[in-house]
Order: structure tokens, then C-alpha cells, then sequence
């Protein structure tokens, strides 16, 4: 799915969202957060969040990533932020996100994130099952 302002690429174990935008803002906002909606509706569950192209964020786009993490964590899935820009990453420390989400500098590092995750929960599954 493409539209001018992001993409929504659905993989087997994940959901790429690129945003395309130099500003994420409430120009794009609004139309994410409705894509975010109808694409949950099919089970969004592990999603990769992917800032590289954006060197500013405002609240509206903070909003969208934390409705996109609210999603991921319903559906029993992790959501990761990758590729910040300086000012985007300044924001994120403002505002207490780092704490809270999972950034990775690199599309690749945020795509082994989410296999790690998955291998984890399955560890963990296993385990439960054998005691």
C-alpha cells in the first residue's frame, strides 16, 4: 500500500511503515492513524516503524507512533522505531520515549529486533508448556 505521504509494507513477520515525509507532522498524521486502524483490523501485530527520511517530529507524529506501539503490544507483537534523525531523536529523549520503545539506528537492526522478539516469545511459549 503507497500513499504520497508513507507506505505500509506488510511482510510475514512484520509491518514496514515508511514515512516518507521530511515532516512528520499532522499533514501525514491523520491519514497514518486511519491506515493504522484498517490495517489492525487484519491483525497488526510485530511493526517497524521507520523514520529515516524525517529530520522533524511533532506531537501529531509522536501520536501516531504511540498509537502504533498501543497496537503492536494489543495484538501481542512489538513495535520498533528505526533510523532517527538528530532532532527526531532529541524529541524521543524529551520526551521519555526512549524508555518506553524500541529504537534501533538501522532498517536491518530494527528487522533482527523483531526476529529476536518473536524467537524469544516462542522460547518463553515453550517453556511454559514443559512445566
Amino acid at each position: 500500500m503507497s500513499l504520497a505521504s508513507f507506505t505500509i509494507d506488510i511482510h510475514e513477520k512484520y509491518t514496514h511503515i515508511f514515512v516518507l515525509e521530511d515532516k512528520f507532522t499532522s499533514k501525514v498524521a491523520p491519514d497514518l492513524k486511519a491506515e493504522l486502524a484498517l490495517v489492525s483490523a487484519n491483525g497488526l501485530k510485530n511493526v517497524i516503524f521507520d523514520l529515516s527520511k524525517c529530520s522533524y517530529c511533532d506531537s501529531s507524529g509522536l501520536s501516531v507512533i504511540l498509537v502504533a506501539n498501543r497496537i503492536s503490544k494489543d495484538n501481542e507483537g512489538c513495535l520498533v522505531v528505526c533510523g532517527l534523525q538528530p532532532a527526531v531523536s532529541k524529541l524521543m529523549d524529551i520526551s521519555q520515549l526512549t524508555s518506553v520503545l524500541n529504537i534501533t539506528p538501522s532498517f536491518n537492526e530494527a528487522v533482527d529486533f523483531i526476529f529476536m522478539d518473536e524467537l524469544e516469545k516462542g522460547l518463553c511459549e515453550g517453556g511454559d508448556q514443559l512445566n
